[in-house]
């Protein structure tokens, strides 16, 4: 099979194409034929080791010290079942699934082996897999991040990055649960971030929302420039700030800040479940959820697509099409 390898961390061209012998499934595990994938920031930060600060030696100890410790990228994708093991009872061959390998990685590749009960979940009917594949990384960030918060109905939600693969997801699931939401981009995605449910967007390039007067109970930075020094008087008295990607500093001020202020500060990885995966399955079905998919490149323009999620300007989702789009 080809699968994209970074044997070295540093730019986009240290990715290569190689030939790696098909995976066979274990007893409970499925073989899936990928034919589409994702390229996350969570990629470009780990081939590139552009971490937040005070992460990157837990990086590197975790990953790899001296080069990815797995070579291959991507841990989103949407394929069908090539082949089960022998004790598999909840898939079968030819069945359309999605999946989120998570820091397990391994999805820019033609084939990858998961287990029967990992997060493995068929593709509703009428999903291409473009979308589908574009499902997990941004949408169970935001379930993850919106539950701990624990958002009620009525409540007014604003987000700092709001065109980006985890804030579109934020945007959407905020308002499908009952939230007023305020999003903030740049002057070209107001339109996008309105049409997904928006009330306001504001222009962070004409305005500071940290500075217009508005408060808001949940505020979600999704890029790390609204730490709780900056958006303190934006919150609301009991409000709660949702540090998606934040340094150990700022994560550390908010243990702080939680213990002593009112208000609460919530950050550190988001937590995945397979039940996840399975409401933004439903919710995608029934159109409440919609992945943002701003380009598709082929399996062979891979170095291409992470120079572009290497600029930070992507509107949602970088699609890699390992066979063509459908």
């Amino acid at each position: 099979m080809k699968a994209v390898l970074a044997e070295r961390y540093g730019p986009p061209e240290v990715l290569r194409i190689k030939e790696l012998p098909t995976p066979t499934p274990k007893a409970e595990e499925i073989l899936i034929r990928i034919h589409a994938t994702t390229v996350t920031s969570a990629d470009w930060r780990l081939r590139s080791q552009t971490v937040p600060t005070g992460f990157g030696l837990i990086m590197r100890l975790v990953f790899g010290l001296r080069k990815p410790r797995q070579p291959v990228l991507g841990s989103e994708l949407a394929g069908v079942v090539a082949a089960v093991g022998p004790r598999v009872g909840r898939f079968q061959v030819g069945e359309r699934v999605f999946a989120f390998s998570d820091m397990g990685m391994g999805c820019h590749a033609e084939y990858l082996c998961l287990p029967q009960d990992g997060m493995v979940v068929a593709t509703p009917p009428g999903l291409t897999d473009e979308t589908a594949a574009a499902l997990c990384f941004g949408g169970t960030t935001a379930l993850d991040f919106l539950r701990r918060a624990k958002l009620r109905p009525g409540e007014r939600v604003l987000v700092n990055g709001a065109s980006g693969a985890v804030g579109t997801a934020v945007v959407q699931l905020a308002r499908h649960m009952g939230a007023e939401v305020t999003g903030v981009c740049s002057t070209a995605n107001l339109e996008l971030v309105r049409s997904l449910g928006a009330a306001q967007a504001i222009d962070y390039t004409r305005d500071d929302f940290s500075r217009d007067g508005q408060t808001y109970d949940v505020i979600v930075d999704t890029v790390g420039t609204a730490p709780y020094a900056r958006c303190r008087r934006s919150l609301k008295p009991g409000g709660r700030l949702l540090l998606v990607l934040a340094g150990l500093p700022d994560m550390l001020k908010g243990l702080w800040v939680s213990l002593t202020s009112g208000r609460t500060v919530i950050a550190g990885p988001a937590s995945v479940k397979l039940e996840d995966l399975r409401e933004l399955a439903a919710l995608a079905q029934t159109g409440e959820y919609k992945p943002v998919i701003d380009r598709i490149y082929s399996f062979e323009q891979i170095v291409a697509a992470h120079r572009y999620v290497d600029t930070g300007r992507k509107k949602g989702n970088v699609i890699i099409s390992v066979r063509e789009p459908s």
